[in-house]
């Protein structure tokens, strides 16, 4: 199957009241594995590669590259999407190698200066027909809109997706980035509201610290598109760390990077279902 534009899978599934997962890839084990579990329950994903990622393996392209492939290779829908790009560059190259949506974070800007610089990328990403999600956050948080605390208030949140226009847009209900333990407090009243005041799709950054109750939950408040990366790397490095554990002399990397893969497939799949409401 081709690579699906994001908003194919984001539009139907705000339609039907429902979520679509996006999920970080690290490396290719990554990639795969995400692909495998959204097939094995035939639900369509987002692959998202931050601009860390990039940073790590030293440009965006090797990666890039990997998970375009591993996504236009898949039975079911997959798009593929830069996360928590600051860079105006690297959101020109995702878009040259053939992303289909962006993430530009300026959250962390004062109001006038994030719109200013997002609506620049709106316009150049509009121009390629690759959609785009923006963050709106405050001055000098350490974690943008997801600093601890922080909440988006809707009559900003309607005015900025106006002012810039963005495709979706990222909103602080109560999760934070990076969250090792699933129990973030999540304000549906304000998910509803800010449904009601926006024109474009939610997403929910920080959902590793979401539990599946929660999730559902959201998803049905209104929330669409629903970040989960840090949970995934959990069980990943678990894994790993049991094998090697298990087998002190492996030398072969995939005697354990397959089982790694095969569990973040497995938990995909699943969460995959909670978000469609399975």
């Amino acid at each position: 199957m081709p690579l699906t534009p994001t908003d194919d899978i984001i539009r139907p599934a705000r339609a039907a009241n429902t979520g679509v997962g996006a999920f970080n890839v690290v490396q290719i084990e990554h990639a795969e594995a995400i692909v495998t579990g959204a097939e094995r329950v035939g639900l369509p994903v987002i692959l998202q590669i931050s601009e860390n990622t990039a940073r790590y393996h030293g440009s965006l392209a090797p990666i890039a590259v990997s998970a375009l492939a591993i996504a236009s290779s898949a039975s079911v829908p997959v798009a593929v999407h830069l996360d928590h790009a600051e860079s105006i560059e690297l959101v020109h190259e995702a878009v040259d190698l053939g992303f289909t949506s962006v993430m530009f974070d300026a959250s962390t800007l004062p109001y006038a200066a994030n719109v200013a610089a997002t609506r620049e990328v709106t316009d150049h990403c509009h121009r390629a027909d690759v959609w785009v999600e923006a963050e709106l956050g405050e001055v000098g948080g350490k974690d943008g809109a997801h600093a601890p605390g922080v909440r988006t208030d809707p009559d900003e949140a309607r005015a900025f997706a106006a002012a810039t226009a963005v495709d979706a847009l990222a909103v602080a209900v109560g999760s934070s980035h990076a969250m090792l333990t699933r129990d973030a407090v999540i304000d549906l009243g304000l998910i509803a509201r800010l449904k009601d005041v926006l024109d474009v799709p939610l997403v929910l950054h920080g959902s590793s610290g979401v539990d599946d109750a929660d999730l559902a939950k959201a998803v049905a408040a209104g929330m669409t598109k629903v970040n989960i990366s840090t949970h995934l790397n959990k069980l990943f490095t678990r894994t790993v760390r049991e094998r090697l554990e298990a087998f002190p002399d492996t030398a072969d990397p995939r005697k354990y990077l397959g089982p790694a893969r095969d569990t973040v497939a497995d938990e995909v799949a699943r969460l995959l279902n909670v978000l469609a409401g399975r």
